[in-house]
């Protein structure tokens, strides 16, 4: 018997060591180069729960991208190690996962079915003995004649009870807290806490305004040509390429050729030296829900509108997604952000660092303009250009942003440039 209850307590203890063999450790995966912490924003799987190999299991959130934690094979999530708003860090242990193939609804019940037979019966009572039979009846024969004698007093007649004196109820005097009047609507407050993407956003904003001389130049262009052609060729374009023609493209191919002329606009500064590129990388704002994000357009000079648009839509969508990645967001010579597309009218953009410059694009409205010595009615939208004063002076920066206007007033110049 000795021996019996051994070997059970050896194959318990091989049963167990074999799961913990089984169970492999996920750490926080590297991120970029510039990033080594990041907030544990959503567990996608639960313990207990199968999972498939590069099946996402977490979502961290950096001050720059989403990061998707996935399975590194197929499995069943044994355990947790973070809760979920918990500062994690690259390489800490995010959670264990023991691989083999099948649901865990499939999965046997932990629990020992010997000690379960061994529950049951002990909850099974067992039959008296003949002795304790006796005893309980006398028990009960006692508590009987107990019962009787109580009864018994409770029906005697019982004295009259003086009735306490009747005291007066004292006088409560009013609260001054009740007596306020209910203030009118809602007052309720929410707190919230800042995403690491805000926070970073809100530390690169403050940062501009305070390294950067910026100043704000603006001018007005007309849009009747760029959007005659836009109506001639937007159906052809969609047809045979499969892309919206909008005005961005437009706009990124006139900043090209203007950055061309005017370099200072497309330069950075770096300590005491200016760096002149022969590149452009536009960097094209878009909004998602967590905060406004830049992805970035590489040599977009050597594009035409058909790739611009491309590019640009697909950028679009990762963002919109939060699919985008430390490296479509890299770099950045020069920044494009349209505050047109939300109704925007006027607007001064702020310097993404270190660029030197960036160009605001707004709503188009129609006005009444003189032509030849006409007032004649034109759709105009008003461009703001805001750069840095360290960089570009005056005369350069409005030259910069005249150009722009020219090539949009008259797309077919650009073909010329």
């Amino acid at each position: 018997m000795y021996r019996e209850i051994a070997n059970s307590h050896s194959r318990k203890a091989k049963f167990h060591s074999s799961k913990l063999l089984q169970a492999e450790t996920v750490k926080v995966p590297q991120m970029a180069e510039s990033i080594s912490e990041g907030t544990l924003k959503s567990w996608l799987k639960q313990p207990g729960e199968f999972v498939n190999a590069d099946e996402e299991v977490a979502t961290i959130e950096t001050d720059k991208i989403d990061v998707s934690v996935n399975a590194p094979t197929a499995g069943t999530i044994t355990e947790h190690l973070a809760s979920e708003e918990d500062t994690v860090t690259v390489g800490q242990d995010l959670f264990r996962i023991e691989a083999g193939e099948g649901s865990a609804e499939s999965k046997p019940s932990t629990e020992n079915p010997e000690s379960q037979g061994e529950q049951t019966e002990e909850s099974v009572p067992s039959p008296p003995s003949p002795g304790e039979g006796e005893i309980r009846q006398k028990d009960t024969a006692g508590v009987q004649e107990g019962k009787e004698k109580k009864e018994l007093k409770e029906s005697a007649p019982s004295k009259p009870e003086s009735k306490p004196k009747e005291s007066k109820p004292k006088e409560s005097k009013p609260n001054e807290k009740e007596t306020l009047a209910p203030v009118a609507g809602s007052r309720g407050e929410t707190r919230v806490k800042m995403n690491r993407m805000r926070l970073r956003i809100a530390e690169r904003l403050k940062e501009s305004q305070n390294a950067a001389a910026s100043l704000t130049t603006f001018n007005e262009i007309d849009m009747s040509s760029l959007m005659e052609m836009r109506k001639k060729y937007k159906d052809e374009v969609l047809k045979t390429h499969e892309v919206k023609l909008g005005y961005m493209s437009a706009f990124a191919k006139a900043s090209c050729l203007a950055l061309k002329e005017i370099p200072a606009a497309n330069a950075s500064i770096e300590g005491d030296e200016i760096v002149y590129r022969e590149y452009v990388d536009l960097s094209v704002a878009v909004a998602t829900p967590k905060g406004l994000v830049t992805p970035v357009v590489r040599n977009a000079e050597s594009m035409n509108f058909v790739e611009i648009e491309k590019e640009i839509a697909a950028l679009g969508k990762k963002a919109r997604d939060g699919k985008l990645t430390i490296e479509d967001m890299a770099g950045g010579t020069f920044t494009i952000s349209n505050g047109g597309v939300f109704g925007s009218l006027y607007g001064t953009p702020i310097i993404n660092l270190p660029q030197a410059a960036v160009l605001g694009m707004h709503s188009i409205k129609e006005k009444p303009v003189v032509v030849n010595g006409q007032i004649v009615i034109r759709p105009i939208m008003v461009v703001a250009l805001t750069y840095d004063h360290r960089l570009l002076d005056g005369r350069e920066a409005v030259t910069f942003l005249v150009k722009i206007r020219d090539y949009l007033e008259d797309p077919r110049k650009m073909l010329l440039a």
